[in-house]
């Protein structure tokens, strides 16, 4: 246990419930949860905090299954001070890691930027986005990627260009906090853009459970990627196909089920455990090895203390 933090301006919160604030609605307390008041104070926080205790910087959490036990150390939750969003020259943003993604999908349409709609339908905010190098439709972060603003585990603050982005991942530190990031798009016309998002949104909609509490895709398709997600398999496997092939559809452990509506969405029905989720995930991936010797990968990411069941 950790006795003491050092000063902040911010809101800092012993044992702070998790599961209320993430999508999934699961998950055990932080030992602390701390909500800076602005960059100066995040940074100052970082330097003054003991190299022993771990961080863990959280988004909206649409990504992540937190473990019933929780998280050790200290969780660092960006709010107000991290939501700005400014329109540069070039058809460039500058965004706040705490600005959600399809947020800053409709910002640059309005200003006329076009190539950042395929945000509109990814859940989750652009820190996420940038640490994930989330993507969909063809698009992804990295393809539209200028630059990211991190404070180190340190406290010393980075402007980096240079991000190697893989398929659902990037190098950044897993104890770095993305505070924000410059977005490259190119001249577009608004209209045309709303044209594009309303696409994108009805196509989600007619094959996602998006009225369910879902992280989107629970494992990776299992073909080859280059940075920006472009297969190098003719066969384009996808993993909702290999759970389905499996018998996985609808697969139900206590109150988590593999959704009836798209078989690579991990649902919680309402009552699910993070371990029914994360259990329920293993066992699919046990029985798409089984039939098809295919290992699936996790997309959702598992943090914090598994608690013994």
């Amino acid at each position: 246990m950790i006795s003491a933090l050092p000063p902040t301006r911010g809101s800092v919160t012993p044992e702070r419930p998790l599961a209320p604030l993430t999508w999934l609605r699961v998950g055990g307390p932080a030992e602390w949860l701390f909500q800076p008041a602005d960059l100066a104070d995040l940074a100052d926080f970082l330097k003054a905090l003991p190299a022993e205790v771990p961080v863990t910087p959280l988004g909206v959490c649409s990504n992540l299954i937190i473990r019933d036990g929780g998280l050790p150390g200290v969780a660092i939750k960006l709010g107000r001070a991290f939501m700005g969003v400014e329109i540069l020259e070039g058809h460039r943003l500058r965004v706040g890691a705490a600005v959600l993604d399809s947020a800053v999908a409709r910002k640059a349409a309005a200003a006329g930027i076009a190539g950042l709609e395929f945000l509109r339908t990814i859940p989750g905010a652009i820190g996420g986005a940038v640490k994930m190098n989330a993507g969909c439709y063809g698009s992804y972060l990295a393809d539209v990627f200028h630059s990211v603003t991190l404070v180190d585990r340190q406290g010393t603050v980075h402007e980096v260009t240079a991000v190697d982005f893989s398929y659902r991942a990037s190098d950044i530190p897993d104890d770095s906090v993305i505070v924000a990031a410059t977005l490259q798009g190119r001249a577009g016309d608004p209209a045309t853009s709303e044209a594009l998002m309303a696409d994108y949104v009805a196509k989600r909609e007619a094959s996602q459970p998006t009225k369910d509490r879902s992280c989107g895709s629970t494992f990776r398709n299992p073909a080859g990627y280059s940075s920006t997600g472009a297969t190098d398999d003719p066969m384009d496997l996808k993993a909702w196909k290999l759970i389905e092939d499996a018998g996985c559809r609808g697969l139900t452990k206590g109150g988590a089920q593999m959704s009836p509506k798209h078989a690579n969405f991990l649902v919680n029905t309402g009552e699910a455990t993070a371990a029914d989720l994360e259990d329920l995930g293993e066992e699919v991936r046990a029985r798409v090895k089984a039939q098809s010797g295919h290992e699936l990968v996790w997309e959702i990411r598992r943090i914090g203390v598994k608690v013994p069941h």
